[in-house]
């Protein structure tokens, strides 16, 4: 398994717990070069992708079906939240004045790593290039407002993702974590899932052609709650990483 972290020169891959410099295409072919001394926490580290768009999946976790009181849906729920919204790690996700609470959300997300269209479940993985944190911040008082969901998701900064993208990894379960100022409000894991990875790609692409770093969100567990000026907010993945951020009131 890979990790791929991209900074300012390119990328950089984490392979056996150590770090090299690397050249090539990231969604395609690339070499490993010579050992980087420290770990990724000493490298300044952007988002690993620009997507074009981030697909994302409303009650997607069983748990948070019946957190929120809602039916298990019978096909996956989509919408979109627009690449302006993409920070990465350690960025600040900024509180727009006057939208009231603004939840945090931790997600798994889906990188894809080549066009993918009308793509069948059988063969979903070859198109994923791997997974990736993602926090899906939300203007909860907007969303209960309305039925659209594109200005509740859409803030600039409300897409942190990252720290990398774990490659080499499929569909088998994994814990999903979401932490505010060292305190864990969300716990859950993958299995909860009411859809397989798999089966999402299939009918996302069914609808709208992905390209190569495009990421599909899954949903988010249980235990969603309000961020306020000056916390932390972390999304921690089993066998993915830990993505972390501060939160600011935008004046």
């Amino acid at each position: 398994m890979d990790r791929l972290f991209r900074v300012e020169h390119g990328f950089v891959v984490e392979r056996a717990g150590r770090l090299h410099e690397a050249s090539g295409d990231m969604f395609g072919a690339y070499e490993l070069g010579r050992p980087i001394a420290g770990g990724p926490a000493d490298l300044k580290l952007l988002a690993p992708v620009r997507p074009s768009k981030i697909v994302c999946v409303g009650l997607y976790y069983k748990d948070h079906a019946a957190e929120t009181g809602h039916a298990l849906p019978a096909e996956p729920l989509i919408f979109i939240k627009p690449s302006s919204a993409v920070i990465g790690p350690g960025e600040t996700i900024r509180l727009p004045p006057g939208v009231g609470r603004v939840d945090h959300e931790a997600e798994l997300g889906v990188v894809i790593g080549r066009r993918a269209h009308r793509v069948p479940r059988a063969r979903a993985w070859d198109y994923i290039l791997g997974l990736i944190c993602v926090n899906d911040v939300t203007a909860r008082d907007l969303q209960k407002k309305e039925s659209q969901f594109t200005r509740c998701k859409g803030f600039d900064t409300f897409a942190p993702i990252g720290p990398c993208i774990a490659t080499g990894l499929n569909g088998e379960p994994r814990s999903i974590e979401g932490w505010v100022n060292g305190e864990r409000r969300q716990a859950s894991s993958t299995k909860q899932l009411i859809f397989a990875i798999d089966l999402l790609v299939e009918f996302v692409t069914f609808v709208m052609t992905l390209e190569p770093g495009d990421i599909i969100a899954t949903g988010t567990p249980e235990g969603i709650g309000p961020l306020t000026a000056g916390d932390t907010v972390t999304v921690t993945i089993e066998g993915v990483g830990e993505l972390s951020n501060p939160v600011k009131a935008e004046v």
